[in-house]
């Protein structure tokens, strides 16, 4: 118990010093938040990110984008089927200190190999011309 709670102090202050060092750096200094607000946005991207990940496959954390600004979360991206969207808004609305999720997620299915440009394009040519059998 005690490693857990020394863990999760280093992994706070871990946070806490990458968004004071973007900040110096000028990169994604929100003003509108408190460094601890912003330390809690990091840590519930990075939980939504990890249980997107574990949940629904690694190629969800590239077609996912998450994003965390006081607790409210914006899931944007394409995913293949409308149970994949439920079910990244599901894992992100039960992680912890998660306020609201907003929902930008765009249902965009694979094309099928039957209806691929590829495919469409060898219906279309032309078939070869049978030989007759051969006598003999």
């Amino acid at each position: 118990m005690r490693i857990a709670i020394s863990q999760r102090i280093w992994l706070a202050a871990a946070c806490w010093v990458a968004v004071m060092a973007g900040c110096v750096a000028g990169i994604s200094c929100r003003t509108n938040e408190s460094p601890e607000a912003q330390v809690d946005d990091l840590q519930i991207t990075s939980q939504i990110k990890a249980r997107l990940a574990s949940d629904i496959g690694p190629s969800s954390v590239t077609n996912i984008s998450v994003n965390s600004t006081n607790g409210v979360v914006t899931l944007s991206g394409q995913v293949d089927t409308a149970d994949l969207k439920a079910r990244a808004l599901q894992i992100a609305k039960a992680v912890p200190k998660v306020v609201r999720v907003v929902d930008s997620l765009q249902v965009v299915s694979k094309p099928s190999s039957l209806t691929s440009p590829r495919h469409r394009t060898l219906a279309r040519l032309p078939r070869p011309i049978a030989e007759p059998p051969r006598a003999g």
